[in-house]
């Protein structure tokens, strides 16, 4: 009756960054970080373990002689996004 929700994705603050790059190309590490309210500490830790299970894809550069962190969902990332927001559904409806 009830689907397996993705553990990865249950957390609160991991699902707010996969559900903010569903909607951009490609998001800065500071506006992540301003639509969260996260922590930078915290989003960092929580952006690694997105990036390490291949959900998303984080590219380092430099942007006038400060670093820059630019995030972006994969397509195994859009697919766990997606599976997930079904597998949803059937809490909100049971019995359907």
């Amino acid at each position: 009756m009830f689907k397996d929700l993705d553990p990865l994705l249950h957390s609160q603050l991991r699902l707010s960054v996969i559900s903010l790059l569903v909607g951009v190309k490609e998001a800065e590490f500071s506006f992540l970080k301003e639509k969260t309210g996260a922590t930078a500490g915290n989003l960092s830790v929580q952006i690694t373990k997105l990036s390490d299970a291949g959900y998303i894809e984080v590219t380092k550069s430099f942007r006038d002689n400060y670093p820059l962190t630019t995030c972006r969902i994969t397509t195994k990332g859009l697919q766990a996004f997606e599976v997930y927001v079904e597998n949803l559904k059937s809490y909100l409806k049971p019995g359907n």
